[in-house]
């Protein structure tokens, strides 16, 4: 069965399929599957808690090293051989020996970073699925919505349920690209590939001063567009668009430069990464001018904030871990629904239990080899959801 139903330049078309429902074994067999990806899920977790914990605790110390060693330059525009070697901090404009541009459409800026953004307007298709159990069969229905829109990346119309009046170009005749200064300054200091990587806040660069670069290509806004009519465009036809990042020295339409503060080892006239006692490189760089304190403070946030969203990671992936290993328990009682549901909610629980006690237990673990106290305390805490789950277990009636 399938249907159509057409507006304007979207397009839709309906699906659906049905397979018999799967046997007993043939469920039991999927089950078993997936007990085995179950239990690779829950191994990992531990490894990626374990881990974070040890790396959140070097950084940690790695970055009090780093305040109680680093030396604030007074003077930007001269290298000093007394910090040869150590590790300093500075902030200043940021500068380039050349400008950079894109000759295809006479662009030139004084930046860190130019980059060139191609899109296409090409079909998309959207899906929307829902399963239902019809005559003792699993029938599937798949709404498949086509519009077109304006894409970075080429969409493959070959993947589409129905290519035919929905097909792409293969290719874009113009590609996007990123041009990066080959030498970046801040004052008398060359910045090293790491520091410059850092310099990554983009602006789209207004194209209102810029005349047509070609006959065949049109300005509207801020984009260059290759297209008969920008205000009603074909499938095929591209827009271009450009960002820059680092403005070095300053622009009558873009203001003055950008100012950025380092942290990094003097070599020469060099900044490059500094290596602790602990084994992390410091290599940092933040826009505007900030204070020493200011930088080891922000650099503290974004480690805590690291090691949080890996902890929820790990204690995510040991859950799904759980859940897939005791699976096998849902299936075996699938042919009574009450049963079934009240065995999922209790899976469910005892998934969420056990992985918050492992989770913590791993923790404290990670933390046993640098603070044995802090270890101690979060393994007990371990034991908390443990006590709490079996405390809801109503107590049995003595006859």
């Amino acid at each position: 069965l399938q249907q159509f139903s057409d507006t304007g330049s979207k397009k839709e078309h309906v699906k659906i399929t049905s397979e018999a429902k799967p046997g007993f074994l043939e469920r039991l067999s999927e089950t078993s599957g997936g007990m085995l990806m179950g239990l690779v899920t829950f191994l990992l977790s531990f490894y990626l808690l374990f881990t974070n914990e040890g790396r959140a605790l070097r950084t940690a110390k790695s970055l009090d090293e780093g305040l109680s060693l680093v030396i604030p330059l007074d003077n930007i525009h001269t290298v000093s051989q007394q910090n040869e070697g150590r590790l300093v901090h500075l902030a200043g404009a940021l500068s380039t020996s050349k400008p950079l541009f894109d000759p295809s459409y006479g662009l030139t800026i004084h930046a860190v970073k130019l980059k060139r953004t191609v899109e296409m307007y090409q079909w998309v298709e959207y899906e929307d699925s829902r399963e239902y159990e019809e005559n003792g069969e699993i029938k599937k229905e798949t709404k498949y919505t086509y519009n077109t829109e304006w894409k970075s990346e080429v969409v493959n119309s070959r993947n589409f349920d129905r290519e035919i009046g929905h097909k792409n170009p293969s290719a874009m005749a113009v590609e996007s690209f990123t041009a990066v200064s080959p030498n970046v300054q801040v004052g008398s200091f060359v910045l090293s590939k790491g520091l410059v990587d850092k310099i990554d806040d983009f602006k789209q660069l207004s194209l209102s001063n810029l005349e047509d670069p070609h006959a065949d290509v049109t300005r509207g806004g801020d984009y260059f567009y290759h297209s008969e009519n920008p205000r009603r465009p074909e499938v095929g036809d591209l827009r271009v668009s450009f960002f820059y990042a680092g403005l070095s020295g300053d622009d009558p339409h873009l203001g003055s430069a950008d100012k950025v503060t380092v942290i990094a080892r003097q070599k020469g006239d060099q900044l490059v990464p500094y290596q602790t006692k602990s084994g992390v490189v410091l290599q940092i760089l933040y826009p505007g001018d900030l204070s020493v304190e200011e930088v080891f403070q922000k650099e503290h946030e974004s480690n805590t904030m690291k090691t949080w969203a890996l902890r929820a990671a790990g204690w995510l992936a040991m859950f799904v871990g759980i859940n897939l290993m005791t699976r096998i328990v849902y299936t075996l009682v699938d042919w009574f629904p009450v049963v079934r549901d009240l065995v999922n909610i209790g899976l469910k629980a005892f998934a969420f239990c056990v992985a918050s006690s492992l989770s913590l237990l791993t923790i404290s673990v990670g933390w046993l080899f640098y603070r044995p106290l802090w270890a101690l305390l979060i393994g007990l805490l371990s034991v908390v959801p443990v006590v709490v789950a079996k405390s809801r277990v109503p107590p049995k009636k003595h006859q």
